[in-house]
């Protein structure tokens, strides 16, 4: 985990995407979300044993489970350009590690001062995760597989926060939580020994600057780079704000929208609050490759990722008659629907990016659309529970929800273009 700054070498980068052995490096991308979610998981899984072992109350448990998000979102600008930095390499080894060494220490943690600390911590290192990856598949992959290999990645996230409910429930039934911290946290370390020795001879120490075989800049001059990055860049925060603060409307009120305002039983509610995640887990493969499909048949690769963002957003606006309908199971299928629609636009959200904006500056651009994006997930859960608290019901929250993916499409449609189009129209 040399952490000098990296090159890109562009002779061994053009034969591994050539090469079977890059499916081997999608599969430690996976695996890396896999194990980044259910870090990120475990202590939402715990929480039950956690307030009772160390008598928190259930506001303190929130600012608890909330600290994560507030380091995550501000450490995305940095992270990104620690990655263009460093490396894919290095800086993904080197966030691994400091995230689960805060896992890992929280099974030592015996107060919420802590517990805070440590979650900070356990943001700060996850930070690196997408704009890394997502500068892997600019690296290392094929354009016309870059939605599959994305999608791929995307699937980890949902598998990874599935997987730690079993393995959590297990642990905690017959262990303890802080023997699930640990216990966990060491067998993820073990993640770096393939890490490091696939992408050892990929990235070497060394200058950054492009050398002359690098890729050029999609655009005939720095200006013309400098203009539509800029348009881009924005249209790409926007409408990651509008995804991701659908997505945390969903992540954090979905279970409490179905037992307080539909009235389903806990049991229901475990049933169905799961089948819009599995669907969406399936919408999401699909997706990936359905576009990949799609850019390797000629059409334009920025045209295809821009329209099936939209067309997911646009589906994603059931979430309001979702909140409006009398019957609770019409309710339940249009927001599996809906959440298929956010299906649809996730792994494109990603590749979008990549597709639109020079090489070398990926991981930065990754990391401002992370940022975005989880600045709707900070402000998703508060303003949905304050609109229903207000209100005595969440239909409200889900129609701005609705109102805020129209905000989304408007700026992929109108900010988002390729460097082909903008020289076109100047």
């Amino acid at each position: 985990m040399n952490p000098g700054k990296a090159s890109w070498s562009p002779s061994t980068s053009a034969s591994l995407r050539e090469s079977p052995r890059r499916w081997a490096l999608m599969a430690l991308l996976v695996s890396a979300m896999i194990v980044c979610y259910a870090h990120r998981a475990s202590l939402a899984v715990a929480a039950p044993f956690v307030i009772k072992d160390l008598g928190l109350s259930l506001t303190a448990m929130g600012v608890l489970l909330s600290a994560f998000s507030w380091s995550y979102s501000f450490m995305q600008l940095p992270a990104g350009w620690i990655v263009d930095r460093f490396g894919v390499r290095s800086a993904y080894a080197w966030g691994y590690v400091i995230w689960s060494l805060a896992f890992i220490l929280t099974g030592f943690a015996r107060g919420i001062l802590l517990l805070v600390c440590l979650r900070v911590l356990l943001g700060i290192g996850q930070a690196v995760a997408f704009p890394a990856s997502a500068r892997a598949v600019a690296n290392w992959f094929q354009d016309r597989e870059r939605g599959t290999v994305t999608a791929g990645y995307l699937a980890g996230v949902r598998l990874g926060a599935a997987l730690i409910s079993g393995v959590g429930a297990y642990f905690l039934t017959n262990f303890s939580w802080q023997v699930l911290f640990l216990t966990v946290g060491a067998v993820s370390l073990l993640w770096l020994l393939p890490w490091e020795w696939f992408l050892r001879g990929l990235e070497a120490p060394g200058s950054s600057a492009p050398s002359k075989h690098s890729v050029p800049p999609r655009s005939s001059s720095a200006s013309g780079v400098t203009s539509v990055l800029n348009r881009n860049v924005l249209g790409i925060f926007l409408g990651f704000f509008a995804y991701d603060y659908a997505w945390f409307v969903y992540l954090n009120w979905l279970p409490g929208y179905l037992v307080i305002e539909r009235k389903f039983t806990p049991r229901e509610m475990g049933i169905y609050s799961s089948i819009p995640y599995l669907a969406m887990l399936a919408i999401i493969m699909l997706s990936g490759i359905v576009s990949d499909f799609m850019v390797r048949r000629g059409l334009p690769e920025v045209r295809v990722r821009r329209t099936m963002i939209m067309i997911g957003l646009s589906v994603g606006c059931l979430v309001v008659p979702a909140g409006l309908v009398e019957s609770r199971m019409a309710a339940v299928w249009l927001l599996t629907v809906a959440l298929c629609g956010l299906g649809i636009a996730s792994p494109n959200t990603w590749t979008l990016t990549q597709a639109v904006c020079p090489r070398e500056t990926v991981g930065r651009v990754s990391g401002i659309q992370n940022f975005g994006g989880n600045l709707g997930g900070i402000l998703a859960p508060w303003l949905t529970g304050y609109i229903a608290q207000a209100t005595q019901s969440f239909a409200l929250a889900l129609s701005l929800t609705g109102a805020i993916l129209v905000g989304g499409i408007s700026a992929y449609a109108m900010l988002i273009r390729s460097p082909r189009e903008h020289r076109g129209s100047s």
